[in-house]
């Protein structure tokens, strides 16, 4: 997995060499052990079930601050209320960066006066579709107001608006299944893009306004990047319909701003086409809006009782907070196996709206108020990989009652249980979630210290969401399977 670099908390004292000052990677590691754990004979080895309450929760401008850096994936495209999730309602994924020219004073190779605009075309390095790629999105790309303060040394927050726009510069009505489809443009013929044609007024500004002869206005745009920012801030995207989002790596050989003109020189007439790029020096922002007007996942909020049903959604989205009041009296006993066992509840929409890549677990703290890593049972080697599948971050396929195929996770939380049962730990209130990446303590294994420590969950924001049967629900219930024997 790529590496990520984020604008966090500075100043993070790291105290144990074990945990070093990167994220955290995932890897999918063996899965260890399960050969060990004895049959159950109910003679010298047995097994019980606990019930797990379920109480579902909404992620906010407080407690999400994610923000992306430039390496990361961005979202554009509209769930709308039209097309809506019928348990978590509508997403608006909204996009903003800077293209540029690769150097400065920059020029073109001929004349002002010899050269006319053929066409302009912004162009995104598309990664992924989540949601329905047959349902037609329309997307305008507006200018960003010269008013804003869009800057490559800034991150922003996904859930926080911080820009406006109000020029039109172009638009596309398009089915996003077709993204994969190789172009057919002079010198480009690669797949994997959206072009989308830009006016003609605006390319004529880039190719016969601007210029690098003055020091200031239009004639100075040229002159260097500072310059060049006064004149035009960056794009903004926004989808007015859809059924789906889309991934796009704005780092990628396939975003660009692509400027195609005649020019003539030396009395021949030729074409070209020239580039600007999305560099290190450009600013980015990603800002995705989540309605949940009127859908389950809002009902589900607030009450005093176990939920019913539990609804995950991918960062920016929601959590559960489960709680095991019954293993507070469990008297000490061996523990072979202990394991969280949540399962989806099928309904067609699930083909469409697929689950999170993976789902996490971890505990709420009190001593510190805050959250941490599940004692002893969540690990990464020294090559910083956490064990996403020991300790069952991943789906499992399975059956529901109905037959119908629906994924199950199973965490093993093990000799965090054994800990609770000789009451050397708490028992914490967990919390069930999708997130991008998780900024928490960590209990190094074998050892009573903590330190801070980022780990990167999922491999993109915004993709996945699923509804999971809580602590009531019949045979699909929320469950803490422990095998063991006794002392």
């Amino acid at each position: 997995m790529k590496q990520r670099y984020f604008l966090l908390l500075l100043g993070m004292t790291v105290t144990s060499l074990i945990v070093i000052s990167s994220c955290r990677k995932i890897n999918d590691a063996t899965t260890l052990g399960k050969d060990l754990i004895p049959v159950v004979d109910n003679i010298t080895t047995f097994d019980t079930t606990l019930d797990v309450e379920a109480y579902n929760g909404l992620f906010d401008n407080v407690t999400d601050t994610l923000k992306l850096s430039h390496s990361e994936e961005y979202f554009l495209g509209n769930i709308d209320a039209a097309h809506a999730d019928p348990f978590f309602g509508t997403t608006d994924a909204r996009l903003f960066l800077e293209m540029k020219p690769n150097f400065y004073k920059y020029f073109f190779i001929a004349a002002k006066d010899s050269m006319d605009l053929d066409s302009t075309v912004l162009v995104l390095d598309w990664k992924h579709t989540y949601g329905d790629s047959d349902v037609q999105q329309h997307v305008n790309v507006y200018e960003v107001d010269q008013s804003n303060d869009f800057r490559y040394d800034s991150a922003y927050r996904i859930r926080q608006n911080s820009f406006t726009y109000s020029n039109l510069l172009g638009s596309k009505t398009f089915a996003p299944s077709t993204l994969n489809d190789s172009v057919k443009a002079y010198l480009d013929t690669t797949a994997n893009q959206l072009r989308i044609p830009l006016f003609s007024s605006f390319g004529n500004k880039l190719l016969k306004q601007f210029d690098s002869t003055g020091t200031s206005g239009p004639s100075s745009a040229y002159v260097s990047d500072s310059l060049f920012r006064t004149n035009f801030k960056g794009f903004a995207l926004q989808s007015t319909q859809g059924k789906a989002v889309m991934g796009f790596n704005l780092s990628g050989a396939n975003t660009k701003l692509a400027l195609y003109f005649r020019y003539t020189k030396n009395g021949v007439r030729d074409t070209a086409v020239v580039y600007f790029t999305f560099t290190s020096l450009c600013a980015s922002a990603n800002y995705v809006i989540r309605n949940y007007s009127g859908k389950p996942i809002e009902a589900a909020q607030g009450g005093t009782s176990p939920d019913n049903m539990v609804y995950i959604q991918t960062q920016p989205g929601s959590y559960a907070t489960l709680k095991i009041p019954g293993l507070s009296t469990v008297s000490n006993r061996l523990v072979h196996r202990a394991e969280l066992i949540a399962e989806q509840v099928y309904d067609p929409s699930d083909t469409i709206f697929t689950v999170p890549t993976y789902l996490y677990l971890d505990a709420y703290d009190p001593s510190v108020s805050n959250f941490r890593t599940i004692p002893y049972d969540l690990s990464f080697d020294q090559t910083g990989s956490v064990n996403i599948s020991t300790f069952g971050m991943s789906p499992l396929n399975t059956l529901d009652p109905f037959s119908n195929n629906v994924k199950q996770w199973k965490f093993n939380i093990t000799r965090y249980v054994q800990h609770v049962l000789t009451r050397t730990e708490p028992n914490y209130d967990l919390r069930l979630f999708a997130p991008f990446f998780v900024e928490e303590k960590y209990r190094v294994p074998g050892t009573t210290t903590d330190n801070p420590s980022l780990f990167i969950i999922n491999p993109s924001i915004v993709m996945g969401r699923v509804r999971l049967a809580g602590g009531t629900a019949g045979t699909q219930r929320m469950r803490l399977h422990i095998i063991y024997s006794k002392l």
